[in-house]
């Protein structure tokens, strides 16, 4: 049995994100973003070409990939601890298919930020602010995901992430 409906204000809040946001546009992106990261496959890829382009940290780079798959795995893992529905309310309009009937917390926010975190380390750039408010806002203008939903994503993510990026910094190099 799925968990009963979120507050009337999460629904209020994500129809009202879907008001603003809402344009063909933003619809057009906020698919891409979904195709891109569904069940990681995007980030995984791109961690496997960072490995084949950075040969000196190749190790690295494919343990963050594996990384931000754990990361996915651990969203799934909760999600079906957890159970709650995806959204179901009039005033949402539901913009992409899901894989699963389960919403907390988004595997997507949590494989985007873990990403973010992680490759972020290997790059030596802060690619947070530029990866994970985008993947954030296109759950919800996709009507796939309540708020809190990806904000406790982003939390698993950032969580899984770091641990993992202080590990790897803390590695020490091979002697040549």
């Amino acid at each position: 049995m799925l968990e009963k409906e979120p507050l009337a204000g999460e629904v209020a809040l994500l129809v009202g994100v879907q008001r603003r946001l809402t344009r063909p546009a933003t619809v057009r992106a906020a698919r891409g973003l979904s195709h891109f990261g569904e069940h990681s496959a995007g980030w995984f890829a791109l961690g496997l070409l960072g490995a084949a382009m950075d040969r000196p940290h190749r190790r690295d780079w494919l343990t963050a990939a594996a990384g931000v798959v754990g990361a996915h795995a651990a969203s799934i893992a909760v999600k079906r601890v957890v159970r709650r529905a995806r959204p179901r309310h009039p005033g949402i309009e539901v913009g992409v298919g899901t894989p699963s009937k389960l919403s907390f917390p988004s595997s997507h926010a949590t494989s985007t930020t873990a990403a973010a975190v992680l490759y972020s380390g290997l790059t030596g750039h802060n690619l947070v602010p530029t990866l994970v408010p985008p993947m954030l806002a296109s759950r919800l203008i996709l009507g796939v995901h309540y708020p809190s939903d990806v904000l406790a994503g982003a939390v698993l993510g950032g969580v899984t992430g770091g641990l993992l990026r202080r590990k790897l910094q803390t590695r020490k190099p091979k002697p040549r």
